[in-house]
């Protein structure tokens, strides 16, 4: 994979790409003549069987390979969400984060996908069970290269319990037992003209082996509009107002290819090697009109930034059964990232700072896991998780006239490695036709040491999490069941977050002045220590007929050493004037508790008096309450980081009668909140509402034919919408950020 290699940024990462036959092959398919309506829906509502073997009772295997998403669910040993085709390809999006925020429980921010209105780092993310590698991009993801999403709301014993809000665990692809060939052609509006996506699956099949290969193109061409307005300290030290109108303009392209291959050697015995491979070139510009109100202001720089990066990932699995009783499945893997940046700050027409910076991350993990059927319905597993990554990073700041702009720090290597070894065992027991337990431990235990002249660092964090989850249904055929978990979380600090390399901001690059609150320099802090959670969840779940399913569940988490981002006056060895610093800190202890409302299904089901007739149409609709509270804040709204008090969602889909065609749309909907960061500083965030609907439309067994749009989001980031910084001082940061709706048009196809 050599040529998938680069190390040094392409300067011309737009202007050299062959993007437009991309395009136009995409829109000549898409106008092609359409002469063929059939009322065969199996393009559109087709299930893929394959899936992953699920782990819970070993003797389930081959008939979980079978199963939907709505009895996986039913049939899982743990409370688990999970949504698969028909979530997956309802609205035709283009990457896998578009999908995931019409979730019931998950918002989509600029930090990606989280979970009951959590920040950044509470929500873990897998890839087929294992941590997604450093750098992945979930928004370059295509949803064609998904089989299934599961969502947890609680960790278990043979996954990673750095999960305090839960986990999001993406199922890839496997290899299918027969041949077949898929096509899907998108094309999506752009900012000057409209941008294609291609997705193209092969599969073979002959005896015992099996393979697949998925490849992904994209490409994309977005803007923001947004609105600055700024009270605070101008260059003369006097209070100055002034107000931005910026262009924020995002553009590149990139691809996914997954080939995966299957070996059965024996009805016992099978090997399997799934691979996985992204890169993509970005491009990003910000441009400001600059107002002055009152006194000289400060104002942000514009900047044009581009780079690229690269994930290579590749898993090999030997599963070998020595008996109906026993199993044993070891696992060995190999990631690796790449990634380059060049930012400059032009102010006036002119530049004023160039930061060039490149990532390197390499990973080697090794697992496994023997399981033990003590019974026709008791098994025992214990395995082990063991990673070993070492990561380089390189960044370089000059001024206009090329000196550095901290002679001490820049252009020196960080280097670091992250050692995590855990060992776990877990016990799953269907006790009785109306009651399964499982219980579990696992110890984790991280290592991360980085070697640099002026901040070396070394963290080591080890905990030890109990388990339990119960199952009990009302009786041994009924629908509904009772879940309850108690567990124990955690969430270790990032590499960035150690390193106590300081960031300058870069409207106040002269180390001689100081800055101010709103404009703070950055920087880590090697003191800090994992956030430990303590949880207990309980939901009840009733499965209705067609699929349908009504759940309602409370959770509560007691979080211990919360981290949080303080901004503090310091005097500091690299500047000669002291400095707003912003550094994380083990800031409190910390309560969160929630309400969790889910209910979807065929409406002649949900509501037989209302819409008894309503045999085609489906609803889906989802309710959360969220409260929390830091214990070194008064209220109110000391809630945690980004933590919403409630969102809904409404969803729904129409078969309409006599025509070949399917419409629905979707509505979420988050109400404004306040958060008082520290005793000075509350963040307000505005209400946000977002829009989807589409429209499918069979034009044989084999072709749909779909067209889909968005309106209150903005492409790879969180909904449309204000947010507001106010110290008691009276200085704010007011960003006000608005993107245009989006339109999907995509052609699918078996060949």
């Amino acid at each position: 994979m050599k040529s998938l290699s680069i190390h040094a940024i392409r300067r011309e990462p737009v202007g050299m790409i062959p993007r437009q036959p991309v395009t136009w092959m995409a829109l000549a398919a898409l106008t092609a003549p359409m002469s063929v309506w059939a009322q065969d829906s199996s393009v559109g509502g087709q299930t893929e069987t394959t899936t992953a073997p699920q782990t819970s009772v070993i003797q389930r295997v081959e008939i979980v390979g079978r199963q939907g998403s709505t009895e996986l669910r039913r049939a899982a040993s743990v409370a688990k969400q999970i949504y698969g085709r028909e979530e997956l390809d309802r609205f035709g999006d283009t990457n896998a984060l578009d999908v995931m925020r019409r979730l019931p429980g998950v918002n989509v921010s600029s930090g990606g996908p989280r979970m009951r209105g959590l920040g950044a780092g509470y929500t873990q993310i897998l890839i087929n069970g294992d941590p997604a590698p450093q750098g992945f991009n979930l928004d370059q993801l295509s949803p064609s290269q998904i089989e299934r999403i599961e969502v947890l709301r609680a960790p278990t014993a043979d996954q990673s319990a750095q999960a305090v809000a839960g986990t999001i665990n993406i199922i890839l692809k496997e290899a299918p037992r027969s041949s077949q060939q898929s096509l899907r052609l998108g094309v999506s509006n752009g900012r000057d003209r409209p941008m294609a996506n291609i997705n193209y699956s092969i599969s073979e099949s002959k005896g015992p082996f099996n393979m697949s290969l998925p490849v992904s193109l994209f490409e994309w061409d977005r803007q923001t509009r947004t609105t600055i307005d700024r009270q605070m300290e101008g260059t003369d030290g006097k209070t100055a107002v002034s107000e931005q109108i910026g262009t924020a303009t995002s553009w590149g392209w990139g691809y996914n290819i997954a080939p995966r291959f299957n070996f059965k050697f024996s009805d016992e015995q099978t090997l399997s090697i799934a691979t996985f491979f992204q890169k993509g070139y970005w491009n990003f510009r910000n441009d400001f009109l600059n107002r002055t109100i009152s006194g000289n202001p400060v104002f942000d720089d514009n900047s044009i930034q581009d780079g690229y990066w690269e994930n290579r990932r590749g898993n090999l699995t030997w599963v070998n059964r020595f008996s109906p009783d026993q199993r044993i499945e070891i696992k060995a893997g190999f990631q690796q990232g790449r990634s380059a940046f060049d930012s400059r700050n032009l102010r006036s027409g002119a530049l004023q700072l160039n930061t060039v910076g490149s990532n390197q991350d390499d990973a080697i993990t090794q697992s496994g896991k023997y399981s033990h059927l003590l019974g026709s319905s008791h098994s025992l597993t214990a395995g082990w998780d063991l990673e070993n990554r070492d990561r380089l990073e390189r960044r370089t700041t000059k001024d206009a006239a090329g000196n550095a702009l901290l002679p001490s720090f820049e252009g020196q290597p960080f280097e670091a490695q992250v050692r995590r070894q855990a060992f776990y065992i877990q016990d799953e027991w269907e006790i009785s036709p109306q009651w399964q337990l499982y219980l579990g431990l696992r110890n984790e235990r991280i290592i991360s040491e980085s070697a640099t002249t002026a901040s070396p660092v070394r963290n080591e964090s080890s905990v030890l999490s109990p388990l339990a989850h119960v199952t009990y249904k009302f009786n041994p055929k009924s629908r509904d069941m009772i879940r309850a978990s108690l567990t124990r979380s955690y969430k270790a600090p990032g590499l960035n977050t150690l390193l106590a390399r300081p960031q300058i901001n870069g409207a106040y690059t002269n180390t001689n002045l100081t800055n101010t609150p709103l404009a703070p320099d950055r920087m880590g802090n090697p003191a800090l220590t994992p956030e430990l959670a303590t949880g207990i969840d309980i939901a009840y779940e009733n499965y209705l007929t067609n699929d349908g399913i009504f759940s309602v569940g409370i959770f509560h988490r007691n979080l211990t050493n919360v981290v949080r981002n303080v901004t503090e006056l310091r005097t500091v060895n690299w500047a000669n004037a002291p400095r707003w610093i912003s550094q994380p800190q083990n800031f409190s202890d910390a309560v969160t508790s929630g309400l969790e409302f889910e209910l979807r299904g065929r409406a002649s089901d949900l509501m037989p008096k209302l819409l008894g007739t309503a045999k085609a149409l489906n609803i889906r609709t989802s309710l959360s309450i969220y409260n929390s509270s830091i214990a070194a804040l008064n209220g109110p709204n000391n809630r945690l980081d980004g933590q919403q008090p409630w969102s809904a969602n409404f969803g729904f889909d129409q078969r309409i009668t006599g025509l070949p065609l399917s419409i629905g749309g979707n509505f979420n909907y988050t109400p404004g909140y306040d958060t008082r960061q520290t005793e000075d500083l509350v963040l307000k965030r505005s209400s946000a509402r977002s829009v989807d609907v589409f429209a499918l439309m069979f034009l044989s067994p084999t072709m749909s034919f779909r067209a889909a749009a968005s309106a209150g989001v903005q492409q790879f980031g969180p909904p449309n919408g204000v947010n507001f910084s106010q110290y008691a001082n009276g200085d704010y940061l007011r960003t006000d950020r608005y993107a245009k709706p989006q339109l999907n048009l995509s052609l699918d196809m078996r060949l």
